[in-house]
């Protein structure tokens, strides 16, 4: 079940539209029916209970599962279709930080900017995310909240308009959490889309256009 609130975007066109969504995972189905429209600079903010399905949701939306039945449109195209090489547009972010150990923090920032053709500068990300002191340091030895926040600004630093969030709020602080909803303010701006899962909804309420409950 989807529920809709009003936000500011671009304009009435859709540009994602996912249409009577059937997901299983295991044999055990998940999702069914369900239905929603993003236009450019929308947020919806995916909430339910664990094991509702929220990630299972997010990995469909990305293209790294199939759904069991109904239709994605993603510009016009179907996510889990296309070739990885052509889903540089599409920014997951799961529980996973997704990030190299053995490098350090400054080496895996550079390394996803030139993986991605990223325009976005290392610079202001390591200062906006406060990991200066750790930049030299090897991943491995991170904090899960370190970690986290270097894989949030590995997100910022590739040129993708839709954005799928997996509990983005997880292991961060005060400071952190809100660096993400501002950074969700910034990208539904631009004229980006964002599907965000969370069990804290009242904390990225101020973000979202629409809520999908599941």
């Amino acid at each position: 079940m989807a529920s809709a609130t009003h936000g500011d975007h671009f304009g009435a066109c859709p540009v994602l539209t996912v249409t009577s969504l059937e997901v299983r995972r295991g044999g055990i189905g998940l999702l069914r029916d369900l239905s929603f429209e993003l236009s450019p600079g929308q947020t919806a903010l995916v909430t339910g209970a664990n094991g509702s399905g929220k990630t299972s949701l997010l990995r469909v939306l990305a293209g790294l599962a199939v759904p069991a039945a109904g239709r994605i449109d993603w510009h016009g195209k179907t996510p889990h279709r296309l070739p990885p090489e052509d889903r540089g547009d599409i920014a997951y972010l799961g529980h996973r930080d997704g990030l190299k150990r053995e490098l350090t923090v400054d080496e895996n920032l550079r390394f996803c900017r030139s993986f991605w053709k990223g325009r976005g500068a290392v610079e202001p990300l390591i200062a906006e995310l406060r990991l200066e002191a750790c930049r030299h340091r090897y991943v491995r030895r991170l904090s899960a909240g370190q970690r986290r926040r270097v894989a949030l600004a590995c997100l910022r630093l590739k040129p993708a308009r839709l954005w799928l969030l997996d509990e983005p709020l997880t292991n961060l602080d005060a400071r952190g959490t809100d660096v993400v909803i501002e950074w969700l303010g910034r990208h539904a701006a631009e004229g980006g889309v964002a599907v965000v899962s969370t069990h804290r909804p009242q904390r990225l309420a101020t973000a979202a256009s629409i809520e999908v409950a599941l």
